[in-house]
């Protein structure tokens, strides 16, 4: 079986075809969120601690780490900070310093800036997930060096120079393409993670059903692990968590193995306990009974993000010290 080692220095993940789904935790990423990018600027990481704490107690079990921050302030006064290749490898190290004091999971190095990806296989800790790799020439021969260099897994993403296909055979072409250039470097099919690219089911009606084939069709011909951005499916549409809470499950029983995902979302995190369940990955209902009391202490008046936190902090201390499963 298809077996993805990710380690921290203390705890070990293992993203599988007969594991529990491994949620990546994504919101430790500038993209988007002006207010943490600002903070970032200003050397003001709590945000950053802040979301990594209550992610991690959530129930993510990797922690996506994104340097890809805009510093508008400091364009204005330096014109180096207009390029990604001066800001992100020393943000890279500082976020990856950060979030290793503050929690024990596996991290997952996530840039599209050669540098920021090796400053951060530097700064970690164990045994990163690296994220990523696409089709293209010129990525596949910046990137793949560093997967083999460092020994770690790879997210390796399912476009290439002509760009994303909407037809799905030409993806899980390039996706092959990866695993095979990746042979010729020494790299092992078990560690590419294959990201077979989610569409918005509101632009494209078979979205849905396109992932699922594929990542059937990864899993059995391939024999690699696969993972998604999630929140893809339900893009411009109403209610989006309810969405996500289905195409999770069908997702995993199709044989999805992981997600890069918002682990605070009680919805979308009930529907994959009950998806392990459901998959026998969760030997005896143990990981539900415990993530029930969390939900009876939301009904409690408790948010989700509270009721996690307090329910970690009681497990945490019945735990030792050596390295464990996350």
């Amino acid at each position: 079986m298809t077996r993805t080692v990710v380690e921290s220095k203390t705890k070990t993940v293992i993203i599988g075809f007969d594991e529990p789904f491994a949620v990546i935790g994504e919101r430790i990423n500038p993209t988007g969120r002006k207010k943490l990018a600002a903070e970032m600027e200003a050397d003001n990481f709590e945000t950053v601690i802040k979301d990594a704490l209550e992610q991690v107690a959530c129930g993510a079990t990797i922690l996506d780490i994104n340097s890809g921050a805009v510093f508008t302030n400091k364009m204005a006064q330096d014109p180096r900070y207009a390029d990604n290749n001066f800001v992100e490898p020393p943000l890279m190290k500082k976020l990856i310093e950060i979030v290793q004091q503050t929690v024990d999971v596996p991290l997952c190095i996530d840039s599209s800036v050669p540098g920021a990806l090796e400053a951060g296989l530097q700064a970690c800790e164990g045994r990163p997930l690296l994220n990523s790799v696409t089709g293209e020439e010129e990525r596949l021969e910046l990137v793949l060096p560093l997967v083999k260099k460092y020994n770690v897994p790879v997210v390796a993403i399912s476009n290439d120079d002509t760009g994303i296909s909407p037809d799905p055979d030409v993806r899980f072409a390039v996706a092959k393409k990866i695993v095979q250039r990746a042979a010729d470097f020494g790299i092992p099919a078990h560690d590419i993670v294959v990201d077979p690219l989610v569409m918005p089911v509101g632009a494209m009606a078979s979205a849905g059903q396109q992932v699922f084939t594929l990542v059937r069709r990864l899993r059995e011909e391939l024999g690699v692990n696969t993972t998604c951005g999630a929140s893809n499916i339900s893009f411009g549409l109403p209610h989006r968590h309810g969405i996500n809470g289905a195409f999770l499950p069908m997702a995993i029983g199709a044989g999805m193995t992981s997600a890069i995902m918002n682990p605070v979302r009680q919805q979308e995190m009930e529907a994959i306990r009950a998806a392990n369940f459901l998959m026998n990955h969760d030997p005896n209902g143990g990981e539900w009974i415990r993530f029930a009391k969390v939900l009876e202490a939301v009904e409690g008046g408790m948010t989700f993000a509270e009721a996690s936190a307090a329910a970690s902090q009681a497990a945490g201390g019945r735990r030792g010290g050596r390295r464990g499963r996350a």
